[in-house]
């Protein structure tokens, strides 16, 4: 499954902010979605390394698109623990999966690699499926 089947989505979604942030989707496999982001200069903290929110935004992105697929309408993620474990640079893969639906909330989990495949940082959520809002009930300014 290509992630970027309909140009600027993100598996099916538009998503502005992961557009802004370079994220890109590259595929499903085995009920798991996986992102890829280059890092740029502009996602660097003080030290030249991944800022901790580029790296907490991939990480939400990966629990995020797991959860959809599996829940087949969009989610909000209520709570995510987060752990970094090495410098984020280059070339970044993020992996989310679903590790048990229930019927009002899914429980996932997300890592982020390095191209090498050295880990750098962990995630686990929760997320809860909700009511897609068509745009004419979307409150001004919040698209």
């Amino acid at each position: 499954m290509d992630g970027e089947a309909v140009r600027g989505t993100v598996f099916g979604a538009h998503i502005p902010f992961v557009n802004f942030c370079g994220i890109e989707a590259l595929d499903v496999r085995e009920g798991r979605t996986r992102l890829r982001l280059a890092l740029a200069p502009e996602h660097g903290n003080n030290l030249g390394i991944a800022h901790g929110g580029i790296l907490c935004t991939l990480l939400d992105v990966a629990l995020g698109t797991a959860a959809r697929l599996n829940a087949g309408r969009p989610v909000v993620t209520l709570d995510m623990q987060t752990r970094f474990l090495a410098p984020g640079r280059g070339v970044l893969i993020a992996e989310g999966r679903v590790t048990r639906a229930g019927r009002s909330v899914l429980f996932c989990e997300a890592e982020i690699r390095t191209e090498g495949g050295g880990l750098v940082a962990t995630a686990t959520g929760l997320l809860k499926p909700v009511a897609e809002r068509r745009p004419e009930e979307a409150p001004p300014g919040r698209g």
